[in-house]
């Protein structure tokens, strides 16, 4: 009866194995048209862009895509009406169109607003001594300038006490572009409170109270279509 039991047994693992090599012979064979395993945290492609219609009059400029800092046709700078910013068809207005030409999504009148507050940041820095702040902020020339200036003040013992009071202007009086590299020359009209002081707290140069109109014209400078969106100061001139 056990050996009856064992070999029937047998047979059907004989069968069963029989029936599993034939679906593996069947399903396990490939036909060029399955789906890869699903993952969840794939990317999903986006489906192509249809294609310019006749007549469209899109213009795909160095900077629009992924490809940023890659080297694409020139095209023809597209004249903007600049009324507000600077006087229209100066060299100022022409660079600015040949940075929108590059940089379609460039705001001159944003630009501004960044170049107030880059100012007051690195007037205040300069003050204190700031050089963290300052290297960031700053070209490597601009840099060394304002270094030599703050070892000096170190040497004689001297600190400076600057507070604005406000920025009543700042206007770009100049934009410059060569080479994919933009200079925009910005002017500004303040009112500070400004006083350097000795070792023993005397006060040497300027006032402690007394509110002076400040006028100064600085450049800003970046490379058009490189991934870093910060513009540098590459000089400074006291203006008229």
């Amino acid at each position: 009866m056990q050996d009856s039991l064992d070999l029937t047994t047998l047979i059907f693992l004989g069968l069963a194995v029989f029936v599993i090599w034939k679906l593996r012979s069947v399903l396990g064979q490939k036909t060029g048209s399955e789906r890869p395993p699903f993952n969840p945290l794939a990317r999903r492609e986006e489906p192509p862009a249809a294609a310019p219609r006749d007549g469209d009059n899109v213009v795909r400029l160095p900077g629009t895509g992924p490809e940023r800092g890659a080297a694409a046709p020139v095209a023809t700078a597209v004249p903007r009406n600049w009324k507000g910013l600077v006087e229209p068809n100066s060299p100022a207005a022409r660079g600015l169109d040949l940075i929108l030409q590059q940089e379609p999504h460039f705001d001159p009148r944003a630009f501004t607003d960044g170049a107030k507050v880059a100012y007051e940041t690195i007037v205040t820095a300069f003050a204190k001594g700031d050089r963290k702040t300052l290297k960031s902020l700053l070209s490597r020339e601009v840099a060394d300038g304002f270094e030599r200036a703050i070892q000096g003040r170190e040497r004689a013992g001297q600190t400076v006490e600057t507070t604005f009071v406000s920025i009543d202007r700042a206007e770009i009086v100049g934009v410059d572009v060569r080479n994919r590299v933009a200079q925009v020359t910005v002017r500004y009209l303040s009112k500070l409170i400004t006083a350097t002081r000795g070792p023993q707290g005397q006060v040497v140069d300027g006032s402690p109270e007394k509110v002076v109109d400040v006028t100064d014209v600085w450049t800003f400078s970046r490379t058009l279509g490189s991934r870093d969106p910060n513009w540098q100061l590459v000089a400074t001139e006291a203006g008229h």
